[in-house]
């Protein structure tokens, strides 16, 4: 008998690696970029969770924190992510770059706040702090974002975070752009609590192929979502071209979260749409 059940068992497990990559993304979960102010709509919606903003969190006295805390409690709904990272205040790059000692002054404050409230993934757009400023060569401020990113790593991972890093469209800042220059970034860097973040919007805007998320399959730990058109809620799969884009995450069987970043008048009606389609996409092409 015993002799049989392992015979089965072995069977069972050479059998799982082939399950179809589109039935293992079907755990993806949905969340809704919206902060403190919009736990309550998040959650009535159908969210899964709600992505803070970290300039939010970090901008509160230590007793507002507390009732913060205590409201998203009251919500019951997941806050495992959180976005707005720095403050354009904050400069990274430059020559008059903020000092090392005072950014981290800032990143310790942050993460130790996120940490209470059960944040796992911190995504690192802050246009405004990372843009170079005319005339400075991109090079060196490419090293600048290294050099950071080598820096809050370690912190990141001792709160139990792990930032990823957003490229941004260009009228959002002028450098990081695209996926396939974060994902350069994130080699530069070399942490694993230092990867990468994908915005459909972002990639949409630079007309990048979404052939890149095969290509950085390995580091790909959030995604962004929203209708390129109007950056709105996604609520129709032939309102634009999603499919390619999600053929390649059921493909690498991506079963992370992702987050929608985008506007809505309707948030009730129009969230229910936006989750039922991200659902089917992750599972099959919709109809």
């Amino acid at each position: 008998m015993r002799h049989r059940f392992s015979i089965v068992a072995a069977c069972l497990v050479a059998v799982l690696p082939t399950i179809p990559a589109a039935q293992q993304a079907g755990n993806v979960l949905i969340g809704y970029c919206v902060g403190l102010k919009g736990l309550e709509t998040a959650k009535a919606a159908g969210f899964d969770y709600v992505e803070l903003g970290v300039t939010e969190i970090a901008a509160l006295s230590d007793a507002e924190f507390e009732a913060a805390l205590e409201r998203v409690k009251q919500a019951g709904i997941p806050t495992p992510n959180a976005n707005l990272f720095l403050p354009g205040s904050i400069r990274l790059t430059g020559p008059e770059a903020t000092d090392p000692e005072q950014q981290m002054a800032y990143v310790k404050k942050a993460f130790a706040r996120l940490n209470r409230l059960g944040v796992k993934i911190l995504c690192f757009g802050s246009g405004g702090a990372r843009r170079v400023p005319e005339g400075f060569p991109k090079e060196e401020a490419f090293k600048q974002l290294v050099a950071f990113g080598k820096r809050i790593a370690p912190e990141a991972r001792a709160n139990g975070i792990t930032v990823v890093i957003e490229p941004l469209r260009r009228q959002e800042t002028n450098i990081i752009n695209t996926a396939s220059e974060g994902l350069e970034l994130v080699r530069a860097v070399a942490d694993p609590n230092f990867e990468l973040l994908v915005d459909f919007y972002h990639l949409a805007s630079e007309k990048e192929d979404p052939t890149i998320i095969l290509t950085a399959r390995d580091h790909i730990r959030h995604l962004h979502m929203a209708n390129p058109q109007g950056r709105v809620f996604p609520l129709a799969w032939d309102e634009y071209d999603y499919a390619p884009f999600f053929a390649n995450l059921r493909q690498i069987g991506y079963t992370g979260r992702i987050s929608v970043e985008a506007s809505s008048k309707d948030i009730p009606t129009e969230g229910q749409q936006a989750i039922a389609l991200l659902r089917r996409a992750f599972t099959a092409t919709p109809k």
